[in-house]
């Protein structure tokens, strides 16, 4: 097995591992490959030199199965690849905030994957927000679902219709849940702002351009914009109310063309000031363009 040096995620060293892009993974001196060890579906797991317990991804994208009970001393995955493996190890008690977890993958750029890195670190307490915005096909939804794919426990909540009768938004659809781990739940409802009050765990809301078109279409908002004040103070005053970490996407409006019908003018304006009402309470906010990310002061 033939590895690339890629980085490492510090939860807690607790074993000497040395990753180099020249020469071989040792573990407390100690050749990976010379560690006693046993087949696993997906790598294998292995005993260091002092007795400590290691579960080794078996090659680039691989998915080592944990031995049902153990908590892993040390966990050396392919974080590039297949970085919601880690949230699932986590889900099953393998690895613990005491687990030494490194990335044996070298496919991202190093200022890339560091930055990965620090997103998969346990969660910060909650409530914790962040708004990721982007215009269409930047990659926003990809990155929200990236910054929670070592959660162990995640609940997406979709906002948007489920595609009954349009076959070209039925496969979006079909290609997010795709994307998700298997292991996630998904609450579908336009009553974001009801999730919000409710939920206390790990949040993905996408997304809010889609909660705002169903908002506006229940209070007639097309004909009567200020009906919708109701609603969308509803939505912030949860926001800012909530107990969850949350991971809210929407659509950057302020870059394009003035769109040329009423309708898209309001949609618009409505969804630029809700932006900026959201980010005024978020922790975090960053802007998703082309798939790179510009966290926003």
């Amino acid at each position: 097995m033939k590895w690339t040096f890629a980085g490492v995620l510090e939860l807690a060293l607790t074993m000497d591992i040395h990753l180099s892009p020249a020469g071989p993974v040792t573990v407390e001196g100690v050749p990976l490959e010379r560690l006693p060890r046993r087949d696993v579906p997906g790598g294998f797991r292995a005993t260091a030199p002092g007795g400590g317990r290691l579960l080794v991804a078996g090659g680039p994208g691989a998915r080592p199965e944990p031995v049902a009970g153990t908590v892993y001393d040390a966990v050396l995955l392919d974080l590039a690849a297949a970085p919601d493996h880690l949230g699932l190890l986590r889900r099953r008690g393998a690895v613990s905030a005491a687990t030494d977890v490194r990335d044996l993958h070298g496919a991202l750029r190093p200022a890339e994957l560091e930055r990965r890195l620090r997103l998969w670190r346990p969660a910060p307490d909650a409530p914790h927000r962040t708004l990721l915005l982007g215009g269409s096909r930047s990659g926003k939804s990809a990155e929200a679902e990236l910054r929670l794919a070592a959660e162990p426990h995640v609940t997406y909540l979709a906002t948007g219709p489920d595609g009954a009768g349009d076959a070209e938004w039925a496969a979006r659809v079909a290609a997010h849940r795709a994307r998700r781990p298997a292991w996630w739940d998904t609450v579908e409802t336009a009553d974001a702002a009801a999730v919000l009050a409710s939920h206390r765990g790990t949040l993905l809301l996408d997304g809010v351009g889609t909660w705002l078109a169903a908002a506006m279409d229940r209070t007639r908002a097309w004909d009567d914009p200020d009906a919708l004040a109701p609603c969308v103070d509803e939505l912030v005053d949860a926001w800012r109310a909530t107990a969850a970490r949350v991971v809210a996407v929407t659509d950057e409006v302020g870059l394009s063309l003035v769109p040329g019908t009423r309708a898209g003018r309001l949609f618009r304006d409505a969804l630029g000031t809700v932006n900026q009402r959201l980010a005024a309470h978020a922790e975090d906010a960053a802007l998703v363009v082309a798939g790179r990310v510009l966290e926003l002061a």
